[in-house]
């Protein structure tokens, strides 16, 4: 599904009441992605001038209907403009249901070259289906522990505040966003890993 968030502030309210409305609607296997023209983080624009009105709100969407982002690679940015001191944010992204990624729990999306645009345009790749007789069960790989970016990804999801009405609750869904950061950030590795490994043959294949 593609969507186009208008960048006007008085747009936003109605385009988020529509992806509610689409949501509520769907019973497939669905990826939603395009120009939101909402941040979802502080982290994602770098200048300071951050409103966290509307990333507040997308993010409720995002939590509320069990959303999960599919990680970005390749650049952390994917719009500017054109000023001397250029502004960068993250408008454009791809959101998946659960049933998506049992699918396609391999799916990626990298950043191309965005060339005259100042919109970074996206490429796909589903990566293999699952095998299609049990859901693909998600585990901790032991060779996780010794990445050094690991703890802090671990820390960073973990004190991330989350909505519950008792601890068991909160509990359950603090371990359901850890499950699904790690398994976005395990498919980073992985493309990471078959990069190199690639780049590396090349290097050999030459000598």
């Amino acid at each position: 599904m593609a969507v186009y968030g208008q960048a006007q502030e008085g747009f936003k309210s109605a385009f988020l009441f529509e992806l509610v409305r689409t949501c509520q609607q769907n019973t497939l296997p669905t990826l939603i992605g395009g120009d939101f023209n909402i941040m979802r983080h502080n982290k994602e624009k770098n200048k300071d001038n951050f409103n966290p009105r509307w990333p507040f709100l997308f993010n409720v969407v995002i939590d509320s209907f069990d959303l999960q982002e599919i990680e970005l690679t390749g650049r952390q940015f994917t719009w500017a403009n054109s000023l001397t001191d250029p502004t960068y944010e993250k408008l454009d992204m791809v959101l998946m249901t659960t049933e998506w990624e049992l699918k396609y729990p391999l799916v990626t999306v990298h950043a191309l070259d965005r060339g005259v645009s100042d919109h970074t345009p996206l490429f796909l790749e589903t990566g293999d289906p699952a095998f299609s007789g049990h859901p693909k069960q998600f585990k901790i790989e032991l060779s996780w522990l010794s990445h050094e970016d690991f703890k802090e990804k671990v820390k960073e999801i973990w004190i991330q505040p989350v909505v519950g009405q008792n601890t068991v609750q909160r509990w359950n869904r603090k371990m359901e966003a850890l499950r699904k950061h790690l398994r976005g950030w395990a498919r980073h590795q992985h493309g990471v890993y078959k990069a190199q490994k690639e780049n590396l043959q090349k290097v050999v294949s030459c000598d």
